[in-house]
């Protein structure tokens, strides 16, 4: 088998599996450098990725989204929880045993310009994944360089070029090169397409598609933009301070949503149809993202809720299992018969008692 062929010793039908991870990290005074309290990023997190789809993981700014994903490939430590990627326990692995087991989980960074070292040509970029994990010789790294290369839509003779020579479009699909380069079974793309313009946009995210089927990849793709994320995702994850709220199939989540935060990020997606656009119900969201270092008690979503009820100040939801296997984090759907399993698009904020009866 060569080196760059899937390990077939491993079931893959689930690439990813995040089983509730939390992720603490410590507030510092200035000059003592004393624990006065923690930012709890990722609070009891439970994500899944199966082989060869794409999940969109959507939220905020602040939300955790990128925490997640970094401790997903365990470039974080979690402070709780386990992680299994292509069959094995990520926190129980040695050093050695954690870089030849990284071939299997790459990622793609927000910021291309950082990403990548301005100092090493295209070539050397790329290919050091190779050098690294098997030791290929030059000649063979730039060959599979080149077939990279092309595939991402760039030409052989960029090889030896440096990355200040192109566009920020150009050295993003350089950066999906470098991460496909060892074949890996889990790409997670961190926001890799919010530098970018709308048509430059598009572009990658039909590069993603296509390289999906071509290498039988997974994507755990991570954005702000939930229109974004639909286009892309077989299934949706949304995010909110630290604790994934909302997750099911794309048309699930996007039709039916069932959390109100999901709610409001569908209804600031812009529709092209300025008839639909105007008629539109538009959620604004009252108040700033809370501290996490001081989350509200109860639910967390509480504080800018239209829909909030007594309960939700108080208790703190448990995982709702719809019929449509949309599984949600709400007192809406805890509170009786009347409520579960409704969209939020059906409801009216006087539709909820505040007593949540």
């Amino acid at each position: 088998m060569s080196d760059l062929e899937p390990d077939p010793e491993f079931d893959d039908s689930n690439v990813l599996v995040m089983t509730n991870v939390t992720k603490l990290f410590p507030v510092r005074t200035p000059l003592l450098r004393r624990v006065v309290g923690h930012v709890r990023a990722v609070d009891r997190a439970n994500l899944v990725v199966r082989s060869a789809e794409t999940v969109g993981l959507v939220g905020e700014s602040g939300s955790g989204k990128s925490t997640l994903g970094r401790i997903a490939l365990r470039l974080i430590e979690p402070t709780d929880g386990s992680v299994e990627l292509a069959g094995r326990s990520l926190l129980e692995l040695s050093p050695a045993e954690m870089k030849a087991h990284r071939r299997n989980g790459q990622m793609i960074f927000q910021d291309p310009y950082s990403s990548l070292d301005p100092r090493a040509t295209i070539a050397d970029n790329v290919g050091e994944p190779l050098q690294t994990q098997f030791g290929t010789p030059r000649d063979e790294r730039d060959q599979r360089v080149i077939e990279l290369l092309e595939a991402v839509s760039l030409r052989r003779d960029h090889l030896r070029r440096f990355p200040h020579e192109f566009s920020g479009g150009q050295l993003q699909r350089i950066a999906l090169a470098r991460a496909l380069v060892v074949r890996p079974r889990l790409v997670i793309a961190d926001e890799p397409v919010s530098s970018l313009d709308v048509s430059t946009q598009a572009q990658m995210l039909n590069l993603l598609e296509e390289l999906k089927r071509e290498y039988r990849v997974a994507y755990l793709f991570i954005s702000h933009d939930l229109s974004v994320v639909r286009h892309i995702s077989d299934r949706i994850a949304v995010m909110y301070l630290g604790q994934i709220v909302e997750s099911g199939d794309n048309d699930a989540v996007a039709l039916r949503p069932l959390h109100p935060y999901t709610e409001a990020l569908l209804s600031a997606v812009p529709i092209p149809d300025p008839v639909v656009q105007r008629s539109r119900r538009r959620i604004v969201l009252t108040g700033d993202l809370p501290n996490p270092t001081d989350a509200p008690k109860g639910c967390r979503f509480h504080t800018r809720c239209p829909y909030v009820m007594d309960v939700c100040r108080i208790i703190e939801p448990e995982p709702f299992l719809s019929p449509e296997g949309t599984e949600v984090r709400c007192h809406l759907h805890l509170s009786g018969p009347k409520l579960a399993g409704r969209s939020v698009l059906e409801l009216e904020p006087e539709d909820v008692s505040p007593s949540g009866q």
